[in-house]
């Protein structure tokens, strides 16, 4: 199934719907956390045209460029890396017991062929994980509200990561409501931050 290019991880962007990166559209935010074997396979080569590396490397880096918002589960990069070896795009060669793996002269054609995908895939990485730090950053100073309101803020912040937590894996329409959701909060947070007492906008805003 991963080698047919069907097989959809639980961890993963769902990158083929209509105006995702897999289908080449808007390249908005994409579907859940599902990353397609194909976009996958592509993000690999890529990696491998930068320098060889193990299968946990490979985890890493992909986790470390998408500021730690997806890194794929062994049982998706492994298969992978099997199934572009049997094509010929890459090679693997015994290190200990382990297996370092290296882009061929086909793989390179094939990445050089879909560049544009590949960057495009890379893009949408970093800028969920940049969108994911200024979250975190937001959240950082939360804790120094007075009393109760702090207890209250806590509470809400881990239920919206517990509620995150288990929309994991959804699919693009749902995504995409849940970035509604969230984008509409922010400017929620932030319009009252800006407010006076009596309603109107601060003059500094």
């Amino acid at each position: 199934m991963h080698a047919a290019g069907t097989h959809r991880g639980r961890h993963g962007f769902g990158l083929g719907g209509s105006g995702s990166i897999g289908g080449r559209g808007r390249g908005d935010v994409p579907g859940g956390r599902k990353l397609g074997s194909t976009d996958l396979q592509l993000v690999i080569l890529a990696l491998l045209a930068e320098a060889p590396a193990h299968g946990y490397e490979l985890i890493r880096i992909i986790e470390e460029r998408s500021g730690g918002f997806y890194a794929p589960s062994p049982g998706m990069i492994y298969p992978a890396l099997s199934y572009l070896g049997e094509i010929g795009r890459a090679s693997v060669e015994p290190e200990g017991g382990r297996k370092r793996y290296h882009l061929t002269a086909e793989g390179a054609a094939h990445l050089a062929a879909n560049r544009g995908a590949a960057d495009a895939i890379f893009e949408a990485l970093s800028r969920i994980g940049s969108r994911m730090e200024e979250v975190r950053e937001a959240f950082a100073g939360i804790g120094d509200a007075e009393g109760g309101a702090s207890d209250q803020v806590h509470l809400a912040r881990q239920a919206l990561k517990h509620a995150l937590r288990r929309k994991r894996g959804c699919d693009a329409r749902e995504a995409r409501r849940i970035a509604t959701i969230l984008n509409r909060a922010t400017a929620e947070i932030l319009g009252a931050a800006d407010r006076t007492p009596d309603g109107g906008l601060d003059d500094a805003s």
